[in-house]
């Protein structure tokens, strides 16, 4: 539990890092090869440690710590699922080894939405938001409180 949690902290930070450097950099800096070669570098760490080491260490804790084997069935609460193999009236017997892949891909689907949304904050670093435009009439006139200047 200890190495999953610690990855997982690791994967993280090392994202919040990358946002907080993204508020810093300004976008049109010129950018040096030392900088692309370190950037690379990070980035690279950042995709091995988030796809590889933190779902190794989910699977190594569900396997070990918590024996999720196939010969472990799920019954639930109640044993509202407890299966028909085994005499409830669930209609799939679903092992604790299908939870723990779930959940493994789940950490993959995850990460992708951060990886997306960490480049999003990368190439929207700097720009200004967009002005709000006023709302506008049946004959396309803009609308405007009586007494607020345009």
């Amino acid at each position: 539990m200890v190495a999953f949690t610690l990855s997982t902290f690791i994967s993280l930070a090392l994202c919040g890092a990358i946002v907080r450097y993204s508020k810093r950099r300004a976008p049109d800096a010129m950018l040096t090869w030392g900088e692309a070669m370190l950037g690379a570098f990070v980035v690279f760490f950042i995709l091995f440690w988030s796809y590889g080491v933190v779902p190794h260490q989910w699977l190594r804790w569900a396997d070990n710590e918590l024996g999720w084997r196939s010969d472990k069935i799920m019954f639930g609460w109640g044993n509202i699922l407890q299966p028909k193999a085994f005499g409830g009236s669930f209609p799939i017997t679903i092992s604790y080894e299908t939870i723990r892949d779930i959940i493994a891909t789940m950490i993959y689907v995850v990460g992708l939405g951060i990886n997306m949304a960490m480049w999003k904050i990368w190439q929207e670093r700097g720009k200004a938001p967009a002005a709000k435009t006023p709302t506008r009439s049946h004959f396309g006139r803009p609308l405007v409180k009586e007494g607020v200047e345009a």
